[in-house]
C-alpha cells in the first residue's frame, strides 16, 4: 500500500528549486534589460555625431624666427711703422714689330720729307745692318736688321730723368728715313709719350750708323721705316 504524500510537504520540498529558477529568471532579466539600455545608448551617441563636417579650414602660418645678423667685426688695427725701401729701378727698352705698311697719324716732324720713298715691306732688298753682311739669305739679313736695331736702342737710350720722376713711360714710334747712301734722315715721331722720351728716341735713331741701303731692281733706292720703342720703368 502506497503511502500517500501530503501535498504540502511536496510543496515546500521544491520551493527551494522554484526559488532558484525565479533567481534565475530575474536575472536574465536584469542582464537582458541592461544590455538593452546600453546598446540604445550607443544608438543615439552615434545619431549626435556629425559625420559631414563642412568647415573651412584655416591654415595655420608658422612664422619662422629670423636669426638677428651677427655683430660687426671690430675695426682693424692697423699700425703705421716707418720703413725705408731701397728702390732699383731697371730701365726696359723693347723693340716692337709693327706692320710697315700702316698708316700712323703723325705728331712731331724732324728733317725734310722726300719723294719717292719706298716702304720696307716693298723693297726687293732689305737694308743691311753693319754686322750682317755675312747672313746668307735676304731673310736672316732681315732677322739681323731687327736684332741689331734692338741692341743699338737698348745700349743708347737714357730714359730722361724728368719722365721717371712723373712715372712716364709706353711705346714710341718712330719713323725714318734710310737714304740711298745708307745715312738716316727724316726722323720723326708717330706716336710718342711725353717730349722727354719723343726727343731721346729721335736722338737715339740719329745716332743709327749707317746702312747697305735697301735696293730694287738692283739699283739703291730710299726707304721708310717705322720703329717701335717700349720704353718703361721696372
Amino acid at each position: 500500500m502506497k503511502s500517500k504524500k501530503n501535498p504540502k510537504v511536496d510543496l515546500e520540498n521544491k520551493r527551494s528549486i522554484f526559488f532558484l529558477i525565479g533567481m534565475a529568471v530575474t536575472m536574465m532579466a536584469l542582464i537582458i534589460t541592461v544590455n538593452w539600455k546600453t546598446y540604445e545608448q550607443r544608438i543615439m551617441e552615434f545619431g549626435d555625431l556629425d559625420l559631414f563636417v563642412d568647415e573651412e579650414v584655416v591654415e595655420q602660418t608658422v612664422r619662422q624666427k629670423r636669426k638677428p645678423p651677427p655683430p660687426p667685426p671690430p675695426p682693424e688695427q692697423i699700425s703705421v711703422v716707418e720703413e725705408i725701401v731701397d728702390l732699383q729701378e731697371e730701365l726696359i727698352i723693347e723693340s716692337v714689330e709693327v706692320d710697315q705698311d700702316d698708316e700712323i697719324e703723325d705728331v712731331d716732324f724732324f728733317g725734310e720729307e722726300t719723294d719717292e720713298v719706298l716702304q720696307f715691306a716693298v723693297v726687293e732688298n732689305k737694308p743691311v745692318f753693319p754686322g750682317c753682311e755675312n747672313e746668307r739669305s735676304e731673310a736672316d739679313r732681315e732677322a739681323c736688321f731687327q736684332r741689331m736695331m734692338s741692341r743699338h736702342i737698348n745700349n743708347n737710350f737714357k730714359f730722361p730723368e724728368i719722365s721717371r720722376s712723373m712715372n712716364s713711360q709706353g711705346v714710341i714710334v718712330v719713323n725714318f728715313i734710310i737714304e740711298k747712301d745708307g745715312s738716316i734722315s727724316a726722323v720723326r715721331v708717330l706716336r710718342g709719350v711725353d717730349e722727354a722720351l719723343d726727343a731721346e728716341a729721335i736722338r737715339v735713331i740719329k745716332k743709327l750708323p749707317k746702312f747697305e741701303p735697301a735696293k730694287q731692281r738692283g739699283r739703291p733706292v730710299r726707304m721708310s721705316f717705322n720703329m717701335p720703342i717700349n720704353a718703361r720703368i721696372q
